[in-house]
């Protein structure tokens, strides 16, 4: 990818691959850390996979991941927030869409642990697709950016609509089989990844996480896990 400036010309190159549970868009957080214990990894590109670029991480809780979307829109001066229910136009930047001039997005994710041997940052908490190329890490400082005063605009006077998540004792076995984390499965489907201008009692949705699709319903503001099969 190429960014221009006027006559300048500065070319982007990845640096890093992030490695996700998530195959598919369907089901991915709408913002970093709302599903706090998300697991996934960053490996790295030469030559930045030398132990030299990550010296000192390691005295860090957070990093910033700039990464590229799949796709983006050059044109896109107005967005629909999910968090206003979709139906209500924002500036592009008064959002953090992915679908921007530019194809450039950012997330603080928390470091779980950094495999010495292999080079590669454990995180939890991302909102990120896996194979989604990585063009910037950088430290989360405290003292610089946290603001916890400050304004957060349409997000002060909104709050996500959680469901509540019915899982069978028979589904939680079955996922616990599949080495699927309960708890994760049922945050992730609290935040109700449906698109907002398809709600359909009658529909079966599928998230796939790891391989599998995991299988619901939702009636009102309940879901319920009805199924759990091998994605082909």
């Amino acid at each position: 990818m190429e960014l221009s400036q006027h006559s300048n010309m500065t070319t982007v190159v990845q640096i890093a691959t992030f490695h996700s549970p998530f195959k598919e868009k369907f089901g991915i957080p709408r913002q970093a850390g709302i599903v706090s214990d998300l697991p996934g990894y960053i490996s790295f590109e030469k030559p930045y996979n030398s132990p030299d670029a990550i010296r000192g991480l390691e005295d860090f809780d957070y990093i910033w991941i700039i990464w590229q979307p799949a796709s983006h829109n050059r044109d896109t001066l107005t967005v629909r927030p999910p968090r206003l229910g979709g139906n209500k136009r924002m500036g592009v930047f008064a959002t953090r869409s992915p679908f921007r001039p530019n194809p450039l997005c950012m997330s603080c994710v928390r470091i779980d642990h950094i495999d010495a041997e292999t080079n590669t940052i454990h995180v939890q908490g991302a909102d990120i697709l896996d194979g989604t190329p990585i063009l910037d890490i950088k430290p989360y400082i405290p003292y610089s950016d946290a603001h916890p005063e400050a304004r957060g605009g349409f997000t002060d006077h909104t709050q996500w609509s959680l469901l509540q998540v019915n899982i069978p004792k028979e589904m939680e076995l079955h996922l616990m089989d599949c080495n699927i984390p309960t708890d994760t499965i049922r945050q992730l489907i609290a935040q109700d990844p449906r698109p907002h201008f398809h709600h359909d009692a009658q529909r079966v949705y599928g998230m796939t996480y790891e391989g599998w699709n995991v299988k619901f319903t939702v009636d009102g503001t309940t879901a319920y896990i009805i199924g759990i099969e091998k994605r082909k």
